[in-house]
């Protein structure tokens, strides 16, 4: 759990403070007041990701040139300084160099917001990203796998922009991309079959529905990179851009033996997006050893009163949920014993 958060020129935040619940609490305000920017910067405490940007400039108070996010987390005081050169880290008041070292006891974190919808109704970027998310969260191995992944992929798509695919130079990063995407692969399939029974069975739950939900893991590759790449060859000296990988491959989503994206109703798009969050949650504590926090952001308003109550049933009693929200309506009914903190114009 996560006892304290501060900010400094954080988003629309000048300066905040705060203590947080074992249990959690509920943060209402109108739109555009800063709620979901203080889960945001829970989650970059936490992992050194934020499920809204994509780069660090961005988190930054406009006419400031750095934030700072500090917070004691499990036992551990933790602080991240942003800039527009990148993150800077610190552990119990030392220098941490290697983000291994700092992710490693920084805690666990479930997102859940209303763009869920995306793992269903998106294109394959959205479910590449919920995997790696997981994965990177508690398997250091795939952490490094994708780590080098990623810098050997710009790499190549650079010299692709000038050179042949069948150049030295490219070679030397097909060969790694080959060494490293094959266990991506690899990894990605043992994760889809640990989610898979258990986003069915809260499928079920909250839909109150026999809904059979299956989850593939769609490896165009076929189980051979290697062959893959020679494959598009041709193809990425034409276009000049990487055409084979795991940056490229999709999660396959079914009710029914039918698409859900294509063929899922609005309420079954919705309940699969909630079943995977919590299936999400299920691998984390189990692979973790810990509860992972919950960032709720504006959820709850947005469900019928049947998967909301399912919702709050199915989320673990002892994990901290920090919820985000913009009227209370749902919450007088019943439900969660959490606190309530006002979130006005940048102001807790």
């Amino acid at each position: 759990m996560i006892g304290s958060l501060r900010l400094v020129n954080f988003r629309c935040f000048e300066q905040a403070s705060l203590t947080l619940a074992p249990e959690g609490r509920i943060f209402v305000g109108e739109n555009a007041q800063g709620k979901t920017s203080l889960l945001e910067a829970v989650c970059l405490l936490l992992r050194l990701q934020s499920p809204r940007a994509r780069q660090t400039r961005q988190l930054i108070r406009e006419g400031t040139e750095q934030f700072g996010i500090a917070g004691e987390a499990w036992g551990r005081e933790l602080q991240v300084r942003g800039d527009r050169k990148g993150l800077a880290l610190k552990a119990e008041g030392a220098e941490v160099v290697v983000r291994r070292d700092y992710l490693t006891g920084s805690g666990l974190v479930v997102w859940m917001g209303n763009d869920d919808l995306d793992l269903v109704r998106g294109g394959g970027e959205s479910r590449r990203r919920f995997l790696d998310f997981i994965a990177s969260q508690v398997d250091p191995e795939y952490r490094h796998h994708w780590s080098r992944y990623r810098k050997a992929l710009a790499a190549r798509n650079k010299y692709l922009k000038t050179l042949s695919a069948a150049e030295g130079a490219v070679m030397a990063y097909t060969r790694m991309l080959i060494e490293h995407g094959s266990e991506i692969i690899r990894l990605r399939q043992v994760l889809c079959e640990q989610l898979t029974p258990r986003a069915a069975m809260n499928q079920a739950e909250i839909s109150g529905q026999e809904e059979a939900l299956t989850m593939d893991y769609f490896d165009r590759s076929k189980g051979d990179l290697e062959a893959a790449f020679a494959e598009v060859q041709d193809s990425e000296t034409r276009r000049g851009m990487t055409l084979a990988g795991p940056h490229r491959d999709d999660l396959k989503l079914t009710i029914a033996g039918r698409s859900a994206k294509d063929y899922g109703s609005e309420g079954q798009q919705r309940t699969m997006a909630l079943a995977l969050k919590l299936a999400q949650g299920e691998v984390l504590r189990e692979k973790g050893d810990k509860d992972p926090i919950y960032l709720i952001d504006d959820v709850f308003g947005e469900l019928d009163p049947q998967r909301r109550r399912a919702l709050m049933e199915r989320l673990p009693a002892q994990a901290q949920k920090l919820i985000t929200t913009t009227n209370l309506d749902w919450w007088r009914k019943g439900g969660l014993d959490l606190g309530v903190t006002e979130v006005r114009n940048g102001t807790v």
